[in-house]
């Protein structure tokens, strides 16, 4: 690297005009990156740092937003007051953007190759067949399988982690000095994120590419970045080297987000939170903008901005405590302990044997039957009464599947599902509202799960309503209100609808809707995947006191280890339709058998534990369950695979009581 940064942003202000007032989104943020380096902007949503990438390519919404202040540094020139028709010239070609959901940044009525061509043409003087050559050419350095053919599908053909290494490469395509890469990974399994970031790392290296990394997974941060500068309501707080901010964070804040981070260690204790939620940016309080939530509050933080401070070389934060002398945090920071779930091993919540879900696959004019998508193929399960079962693996491999299976928003091809030795995988629709009450869901994506045409107020009371819970609609509604505030919002958001809360509120309010009608089993399919570490705590620790207080059982349904090891009692392992491995939290993560399991594990990003295991990127994606390969499922991707492999399906071989996988191997 050298010592002139590629791109300098020096005190940027970006606000917008509101019906509340203005909104400082950024108020005075600076930092800089240099030619190869990984620069990670991390905080809770709403802190302002997607605002601040917007910035820098000037696409904020105008004429509500608008740089108010500040400067935007490229190579020395300064790109924040230029004009459109030269800005356009640097967008996409000097600066490039990884957005953060794919599908709503690809144009979906052009084919993959049109968008990456069109980039190429826009900014480089080549011919139509060169830049054909040079799209398909980026699609093979991406990763993408038959990049010719990739060349002339739509964005929906793929699946997510297609269609962000295509944004990767229309990014990539005209080798810019800068990359912002906007939460790249957020919703993507880890195996397919592990090839996403090293993808990312390679071909920095190979460009020099200069990386601005928005995330909020620190696991992320701490195997990718360089430099890390910690945002909070519209400002950079602390910023160090990624080897100074784990291992000695100065502002209260970097603390409490690394200590919100689940893990095994955390197990049997309540994990830190951060109180309360980030003050909108129309009204940030007085002095330092953290001082309503933190532990560490003194009186001059009411009323003066703390300016950085410096803790060691080229580390500095924001804070009183700092002024003097680095701060020595006490050890009273350590989170109360919560009471162990009571697992009932003698009482079984829900069983599930052997249980089938094939859609059937039709064509031509009469709808003949060709074939079937086995999206479930003989999965058992068995949840104790007070016991949670997490279920993972990755997208398609028909773990949701099951999910809706359960509730019986699916009829089971085949298979028994017992419910309190109840059996309900075929029961009439007409005899399943008891069963409803006891059994609830929480969806993956809130806002579809969520009613836009009803207030949240109703939202959350017609369960009750529906099940004769609470004697009226006052006391239907003060049950909502005080489930408002278990998970964490405000009860007077009551009357307002789904489209004014961000996706982690909404998350939220899902939780709050499955608990109002008082659940024995609650299935949680990827019910804090779009949240903030710090609002993930938040939800875990009410989930953990909520199944030690009432009881309760979860199937968990999720890709994120990390809240597999601190939330989950036993894991099951699934691929393509199958259980590949079961067994307890520690037989699991101590000594995995599968070698998809060693992969999921090895590639989960590490904040401070290791896991021993050496990094295996998988190859490709899942295989469409309409054409599974024959013998193991996971041989063509397994870096272990035999050709007996490829010829019989393997049975389950016992390792313990309660730990068996299905691998020829063992």
């Amino acid at each position: 690297m050298t010592d002139q940064p590629i791109l300098e942003v020096k005190d940027l202000q970006t606000y917008f005009r509101t019906g509340k007032g203005v909104a400082k989104a950024v108020d005075g943020v600076t930092f800089s990156i240099q030619s190869g380096e990984t620069y990670a902007l991390v905080g809770e949503s709403g802190c302002g740092k997607s605002v601040t990438a917007l910035s820098i390519l000037q696409l904020v919404a105008k004429p509500a937003g608008y740089i108010a202040g500040g400067s935007i540094l490229l190579t020395g020139t300064d790109i924040a007051a230029l004009p459109p028709v030269d800005i356009r010239k640097i967008r996409g070609n000097r600066i490039a953007m990884i957005f953060q959901e794919p599908m709503t940044a690809l144009n979906p009525v052009f084919s993959i190759g049109n968008q990456i061509s069109e980039a190429i043409l826009v900014h480089q003087k080549v011919s139509r067949a060169d830049a054909r050559s040079l799209a398909v050419d980026m699609l093979t350095r991406v990763g993408l399988p038959d990049p010719e053919m990739r060349f002339h599908e739509y964005p929906h053909q793929m699946s997510g982690g297609m269609r962000q290494r295509v944004m990767i490469a229309m990014a990539l395509a005209c080798k810019p000095e800068v990359l912002i890469a906007d939460e790249p990974t957020t919703a993507l399994d880890v195996t397919i994120q592990s090839q996403i970031l090293k993808l990312i790392r390679d071909l920095k290296e190979e460009l020099g590419t200069a990386v601005l990394l928005i995330t909020h997974d620190m696991g992320v941060v701490r195997e990718n970045a360089d430099r890390v500068g910690v945002m909070y309501a519209g400002r950079i707080v602390e910023e160090a080297s990624q080897k100074d901010l784990f291992a000695s964070p100065s502002h209260p804040y970097t603390r409490l987000l690394l200590r919100s981070i689940p893990a095994r260690t955390e197990r049997g204790k309540q994990l830190a939170i951060i109180k309360g939620m980030v003050p909108p940016a129309t009204d940030f309080p007085a002095g330092c903008r953290f001082s309503n939530r933190c532990p560490y509050v003194m009186e001059i933080c009411h009323s003066d901005t703390p300016t950085p401070y410096s803790v060691g070389p080229a580390h500095q934060a924001e804070c009183f405590l700092l002024k003097n002398a680095p701060h020595h945090f006490t050890s009273d920071e350590d989170a109360p302990g919560t009471p162990p779930s009571a697992v009932d091993a003698e009482t079984t919540a829900l069983q599930i044997d052997n249980l089938k879900m094939h859609f059937p696959i039709k064509k031509g004019v009469f709808r003949r039957t060709v074939g079937h998508v086995m999206a479930v193929d003989g999965v058992s399960l068995k949840i104790h009464k007070g016991e949670t079962l997490a279920l993972v693996g990755e997208s398609g491999c028909g773990k949701t599947t099951v999910g809706k299976c359960i509730v019986r928003l699916l009829d089971p091809t085949d298979g028994s599902i017992r419910f309190k030795n109840q059996q309900i995988a075929h029961l009439p629709r007409s005899l399943m509202k008891p069963f409803r009450r006891h059994v609830q869901m929480i969806f993956q994506d809130p806002f579809s799960s969520l009613n836009p045409r009803m207030m949240i107020r109703d939202t959350i009371t017609e369960g009750m309503e529906t099940h004769g819970i609470g004697s009226s609609k006052g006391e239907r509604l003060e049950t909502a209100r005080s489930l408002m505030i278990k998970v964490g919002l405000d009860p007077e958001m009551l009357s307002r609808y789904p489209h004014e809360f961000s996706g982690g509120q909404r998350q939220r309010l899902g939780v709050a809707r499955a608990l109002a009608v008082s659940p024995d089993l609650i299935i949680c399919d990827e019910a804090t995947s779009s949240l903030d570490v710090s609002v993930q705590a938040q939800i875990l620790n009410m989930l953990k006191q909520l199944q030690s207080d009432l009881g309760l059982s979860y199937l968990f349904i999720t890709h994120d280890l990390s809240v597999v090891k601190y939330l989950a009692d036993r894991v099951s392992v699934m691929y393509l339709g199958r259980i590949v491995e079961r067994g307890t939290n520690a037989e699991i993560f101590d000594t995995p058998k599968h070698p998809y399991t060693r992969a999921l594990l090895s590639a989960v990003p590490q904040v401070d534990e290791k896991t021993g295991l050496k990094k295996i990127v998988l190859r490709g994606d899942v295989p469409s369950p309409s054409d599974p390969p024959s013998g193991c499922h996971f041989h063509p991707r397994c870096p272990d695979a035999r050709p007996e492999c490829s010829q019989v399906y393997p049975d389950s071989v016992s390792f313990s009581e309660s730990h068996s996988c299905r691998c020829i191997l063992h």
